[in-house]
């Protein structure tokens, strides 16, 4: 989908959950790529239910003319004794990647997360880098950004609640650390007002090191109730604190603004991580697809 210059996906996420399989488990690959086409989206993330083999996955996303535009990548490079093993993993994700022929890389430092820490942490609240470790996660971040240089490529990192870099100073100091050669920014609207950072604000102080965005909106009402009774984050997802573009308390309207006059002409995906149980997906997306038609339409 394009409304004037910007390309618009469509994320598998406002279906199937990948961290709560149960959500949305009963969608299959066929009625999603309908849906997604349908809706009149072109491009998309990789998703659970799609084909795990990357010939069948590029044959059947070309058939329903869609790009697949990233996959999530979660690394663990704050621990140095990981790092051949994470960047080989990471190697073989980015080659799987080049070959569906996407530009971007989605990744995020996921060592210390209470929910996606794969090591199975004992813990309730995220594990805060040292400083010794800000050091080594950067490092692996930037040998990973050269791969992907090798390949065509961009590591985009995505902030991310409940994850050591999620606050604005956060963001902020990795930015600072890194090379904008090999480290890009991923602009995730609801994870950075789920941290409690202004995403117009964000948008502004890193507009040169932005190259992907996801858009999501935030029910302020489900997000203070999180905050106030200490909700983890996964089930903040469950309870509804995400939805999509125009639904929540976002204003969207002078992030757009903001965008144009900065020439961004990257991929824009559309995400929520509803239930689709209590949320439609479809009737979700057509309700965002008019309200940014709405807004961006005010400004061309």
């Amino acid at each position: 989908m394009q409304i004037g210059k910007w390309k618009f996906g469509i994320s598998p996420i406002n279906w199937v959950n990948e961290d709560v399989h149960a959500i949305g488990d009963h969608y299959t690959c066929h009625q999603l790529l309908n849906d997604f086409t349908a809706l009149g989206f072109t491009g998309t993330e990789n998703c659970r239910k799609f084909p795990q083999d990357p010939a069948e996955l590029k044959q059947v996303l070309t058939t329903k003319g869609l790009q697949l535009t990233s996959q999530w990548k979660g690394v663990i490079f704050a621990d140095p004794s990981l790092r051949q093993e994470e960047l080989d993993a990471y190697r073989r994700h980015a080659e799987f990647l080049h070959y569906m022929g996407a530009k971007h890389v989605v990744t995020c430092e996921i060592g210390g997360s209470p929910h996606a820490d794969p090591r199975g942490l004992e813990q309730k609240e995220v594990q805060r880098l040292t400083d010794e470790q800000w050091k080594y996660m950067t490092e692996g971040l930037q040998q990973a950004g050269e791969i992907c240089n090798e390949l065509g490529m961009k590591l985009i990192y995505h902030y991310h609640a409940s994850t050591v870099v999620e606050h604005e100073h956060e963001i902020d100091r990795l930015m600072d650390m890194t090379d904008p050669k090999l480290v890009h920014l991923l602009y995730d609207t609801g994870h950075a007002y789920y941290g409690g950072t202004d995403p117009l604000t964000l948008l502004r102080k890193h507009r040169n090191r932005i190259a992907y965005i996801h858009l999501k909106d935030v029910r302020d009402d489900v997000l203070q109730r999180v905050k106030r009774e200490s909700i983890p984050f996964i089930d903040a997802v469950v309870q509804g604190v995400f939805t999509v573009p125009g639904d929540g308390v976002i204003d969207f309207k002078p992030i757009f603004q903001a965008l144009k006059q900065q020439d961004y002409e990257g991929w824009m995906i559309i995400e929520a991580e509803q239930d689709p149980d209590k949320a439609e997906p479809n009737q979700y997306a057509r309700q965002s697809i008019a309200y940014l038609h709405e807004t961006i339409d005010s400004l061309i």
